[in-house]
């Protein structure tokens, strides 16, 4: 398989479509060394990204959050999507828009004097769980949790809090899981390392409150698709023991879309009929 530094095509750069393998940066640049960098995942079906205005609304806000304004509106945003998408030629894609702090007079902690810098670029991706969507996703439960909102910015989407999900995913790989669970600071059910969590207990919807979480743009999707249905959602804190009594579980997220779970450490959960129609009707959602 060809690594992703080693394609055809473009990614746009700073104001720029530029050649997929010219598209680099200085080793010295800020975000490498100290994390100053937020992005954002989007899918793209049939031509079309699904929620792509509200996905360059919160990049700006994440870049906020960490104190880098980022130096592009949000149509300027849109209309780089939109090149690479064409320049590309793709119709199915993933969506990858990044902003960070590049190289330049800081190389400390502080980078106020460096240029804040942004780039897009959009590939082919499959399932992100491969065939999970099918049979169930199997997660680990990680032993790191979700820190306090009082410690990170919760709700930017920064690359430096992904850390500990790299770590977590890690280690479920070795265990034969697609993912791992998170719990919070406090011990709550929290999320996977890439998507939020939601159960299913006497036909109702339990999913975890976001107030140490990022409060997905797929989890706000599923959640409005629950209501239309009549379905009860409760947004609220869920203690691991509740888990036992859980019936189905399922995983939203742009990339992860809607996957079932079928086993959380020693819970198991049934791909249920609610599970399959959130799933089918999410596919629906994001080609109308």
């Amino acid at each position: 398989m060809t690594g992703y530094d080693d394609r055809d095509g473009k990614i746009w750069m700073d104001g720029k479509l530029v050649d997929w393998r010219a598209a680099n940066v200085h080793i010295l640049s800020h975000a490498l060394h100290y994390a100053s960098s937020v992005f954002e995942g989007e899918r793209c079906y049939d031509g079309k990204i699904f929620l792509s205005r509200k996905h360059s609304e919160r990049l700006l806000n994440s870049g906020n959050l960490l104190d880098m304004p980022i130096p592009y509106s949000v149509d300027e945003i849109e209309a780089a999507k939109q090149a690479v998408v064409a320049a590309n030629g793709l119709t199915n894609a993933y969506v990858r828009a990044v902003a960070w702090r590049g190289a330049g007079e800081d190389m400390g902690v502080s980078s106020a004097r460096n240029p804040v810098r942004m780039a897009v670029a959009a590939w082919e991706w499959g399932d992100y769980y491969g065939d999970a969507k099918m049979k169930g996703a199997k997660l680990d439960v990680a032993k790191w949790k979700r820190p306090s909102p009082e410690t990170i910015p919760t709700a930017a989407k920064a690359a430096g809090l992904y850390m500990i999900c790299t770590m977590s995913k890690h280690v479920a790989e070795a265990k034969g899981c697609s993912d791992a669970m998170f719990l919070d600071y406090r011990g709550y059910v929290a999320e996977a390392t890439g998507a939020n969590i939601f159960f299913v207990r006497d036909g109702e919807v339990h999913t975890p409150l976001t107030d140490a979480i990022l409060n997905g743009l797929t989890r706000q999707t599923v959640i409005g698709m629950l209501e239309d249905r009549q379905v009860k959602v409760h947004e609220r804190h869920i203690e691991p023991s509740e888990l036992e009594s859980m019936e189905q579980c399922w995983l939203t997220g742009s990339a992860a879309e809607v996957t079932p779970v079928g086993q959380i450490g020693d819970w198991n959960f049934e791909v249920g009929a609610l599970t399959k129609d959130i799933a089918q009707g999410y596919e629906k959602v994001v080609r109308s």
